[in-house]
């Protein structure tokens, strides 16, 4: 049976900063709409570019979004997921947009030009692992981490 652990903000916030990709929420007048981003940890806030017009320019900034990311692993049954709550805004003022880029700019993966820059002021940052007991064996009679090991 897999056993789920709450993580620490500390945990979450290591998480967090290693991670690329992750998921917005929000909410838009024909519903709720999660868009996946790059992003960067940035100060207390989670950074990440889109474009002008789009969806989420549209509808998340100065507003309350979700934010999560993740890592799964399919053959242990494990990983974990970090999710933060908070306030969305469009970075304004340019001497910031100059130390994000300056420091580490989320460069996104989707075509296109993404100039507006969001920043996600997190208020809540929670987080779960999932892990086996014990490492499953895999169809050769090793684990999972004894392969990681060769």
């Amino acid at each position: 049976m897999t056993r789920a652990t709450q993580l620490t903000v500390a945990e979450c916030r290591d998480l967090l900063e290693a991670g690329v990709v992750g998921r917005v929420a929000m909410a838009t007048p024909v519903g709720p709409r999660i868009t996946p981003v790059n992003y960067v940890v940035h100060g207390d806030t989670i950074v990440f570019r889109t474009a002008p017009y789009s969806e989420l320019s549209t509808y998340g900034w100065n507003v309350d979004l979700a934010f999560e990311t993740d890592h799964l692993d399919p053959d242990t049954r494990s990983g974990w997921s970090v999710v933060a709550l908070g306030r969305a805004h469009v970075v304004e003022d340019p001497d910031e947009v100059q130390r994000i880029r300056r420091d580490s700019d989320p460069e996104p993966w989707a075509p296109g030009p993404r100039h507006l820059y969001v920043s996600l002021v997190w208020r809540q940052l929670t987080g779960v692992r999932l892990e086996l007991p014990h490492p499953r064996p895999t169809g050769s009679g090793r684990t999972a981490s004894e392969y990681a090991g060769s």
